[in-house]
Parts: structure tokens; C-alpha cells; sequence
């Protein structure tokens, strides 16, 4: 990753994340901490990027806008920025909850950036073992704002330190007291960030020190990735960003393809929401922009 680069992509979700809360009825998502790990300064300094970017996301609405950069804002968040963020963790822990229900006694988030589950849900504390995996660098980024936030951290959350995408090793999360039990994982905006062979290792090896019944939630591009432009082209632009600031998107799947895929590591898919499924969960009858993103694609895969 480039100097403070994942530190930049979890605030812009965290910022997408607060500004949902703050502004948006009904909520889809209601990450009420959020808003406690980005500063004014910071909040400040994404939506002026946001609203002097409009010409990037639509002309149109440049031009339409232009005298109201408080809805400009809102249409640049609501089209671009929001949707994916918010249904995706919806669903997943909709899907934990039930987990937890069923046995499930770990949860692993990889990629948790500004991740907020365990300051939502302290009530879980004595239940349930988290564990998130992401860059030393995020990590450290994170440790600094919940300082700033006078947030403590729990006892049931742990920091694993790890750059997963590149190799994945269960020592570190051995040493923070991970168990052989039931686990449920979560693999929220990586996929698509991966090579195909990068994805089926990681998911193997995910799989290795755990139970049958042990399962994850992920999303995932289908293989209109590269070719859709989907509303106010925003799916073009999601892809362009990414190759703009050095993250490329390399992969992209068929169902079938992820049916195969998670099959060769023992697992089967319990559940699939296609755009059009995501829309119609969390996204009927509003009044105002959010929708679900075109191509993106949940998962609920359990091993068997």
C-alpha cells in the first residue's frame, strides 16, 4: 500500500458511514460511532473534495447543482460513495447475529479499517472474541482515533496486525488467543482488489483452523465489472478511482465461478443477493439516491 493509503480508504467509508446517520432517514445503517473517529477537520476536508469533484462524477448535475454544494454533497455520497458501505455491513451483521445465535463464538474482520462493531456492541463482550486483521499501518492509524475519540478499547477485540492480501499466517491470531471453534469471518471491499488466485488462497487458508459450520460474508464483482456503467456511470467511475489511486480492481466473477471457487475449499453457499436482491432488502422505497450498486454482488458461504 502507498504511504497512508488504506488509512485514507477507511475514512472515506467511515466518513460515508457518519454522514448516512447524520443526514440520511431511514437509515440502512446506523453507524452512530462513526461519526465520533472523524474529526471535523477531516469531515470538512472530504466534503469539499467531494463537492469541487462533481464535474468528475456528472456534468449534469455540476451544472444543475451548482449554487448548492449541500446537495451536491448529498448526491455525490448518496450515488457514489454510500451504497455499497452501507448495505454490505447491513447484511453482515444481520448474518453475524444469526451466527451468534447458532454457536458462532469468533469474528474475524479482515480489512476492518475504522471498523465500529465492538464500541456498538458492548453487550457482546463476554460472548464473543473479535478479531480484526489489517495493515500495521491502518491499524496504528485506528489505535490513534480511538484515542482521539477517548474510546477504550474492549477486552474482547483484539489487533492482529497483517498484510492478509499478500500472505495469510494464523500464528498472529493464534497468539492473540484465537481458538479452533466455530468463526464467523467477514471480507467486506477486498475481493475485487485481488488477483482470482489470490482470492482462492486466501479463502483456503481462511478455512484450515476452523470447524465445520464455520462460515464468512463477502461481496464480490460480477463480470460486468469492467463493461457496466450503471447510474450517473457510477460503476465507470468506481473502477477508474481505484486504478487512480493505485489500487487497482483485478478481478471479477461469475455465481458460477464463486460456486466452483468456494467449493475447492469445502464451502457452500447458504446465501446469494444479487444487485437486485440488495435492492429490494435495503434499499425499497426510498425517496432519495441510495441504491444498490450495480455489479456488486453479497456471499454467505459456510463450510461444510
Amino acid at each position: 500500500m502507498r504511504n497512508n493509503e488504506s488509512s485514507l480508504t477507511s475514512l472515506v467509508s467511515a466518513f460515508a458511514r457518519s454522514y448516512h446517520s447524520r443526514y440520511d432517514t431511514s437509515l440502512i445503517f446506523d453507524d452512530f460511532i462513526a461519526k465520533d473517529l472523524i474529526n471535523e477537520k477531516e469531515f470538512t476536508n472530504i466534503s469539499e473534495n467531494m463537492i469541487q469533484g462533481i464535474s468528475f462524477f456528472s456534468k449534469e448535475m455540476a451544472e444543475r447543482l451548482q449554487n448548492d454544494p449541500e446537495k451536491i454533497l448529498k448526491w455525490v455520497t448518496q450515488i457514489q460513495l454510500s451504497p455499497t458501505p452501507l448495505a454490505r455491513a447491513a447484511y453482515c451483521e444481520k448474518v453475524l447475529h444469526n451466527e451468534l445465535m447458532l454457536g458462532a463464538k469468533q469474528y474475524v474482520i479482515l480489512g476492518a479499517g475504522l471498523d465500529t462493531f465492538c464500541f456498538r456492541h458492548p453487550e457482546l463482550e463476554n460472548s464473543l472474541q473479535v478479531f480484526e486483521i489489517d495493515h500495521p499501518a491502518t491499524q496504528q492509524f485506528k489505535k490513534n482515533k480511538l484515542k482521539d475519540a477517548n474510546l477504550t478499547i474492549p477486552g474482547h477485540l483484539h489487533f492482529v496486525p497483517m498484510d492478509f492480501t499478500k500472505t495469510f499466517s494464523y500464528q498472529p491470531l493464534i497468539d492473540e488467543g484465537f481458538e479452533n471453534t466455530k468463526t464467523f469471518f467477514s471480507l467486506l471491499g477486498v475481493s475485487y482488489y485481488l488477483t482470482r488466485e489470490e482470492n482462492a488462497s486466501l479463502v483456503r487458508n481462511l478455512f484450515s483452523h476452523v470447524p465445520s459450520g464455520s462460515s464468512i460474508v463477502f461481496d464480490y464483482a460480477d463480470e460486468t465489472l469492467f463493461t457496466a456503467k450503471g447510474t450517473s456511470n457510477r460503476v465507470e467511475h468506481m473502477v477508474k478511482m481505484a486504478a487512480a489511486s493505485g489500487e487497482p480492481m483485478k478481478s471479477c466473477f461469475t455465481y458460477q465461478e464463486i460456486e466452483i471457487q468456494l467449493e475447492s475449499s469445502g464451502l457452500l453457499i447458504y446465501e446469494h443477493l444479487s444487485p437486485d436482491d440488495i435492492n429490494d432488502q435495503f434499499f425499497n422505497n426510498r425517496t432519495d439516491d441510495l441504491s444498490a450498486f450495480e455489479t456488486i454482488h453479497y456471499i454467505h458461504a459456510v463450510k461444510k
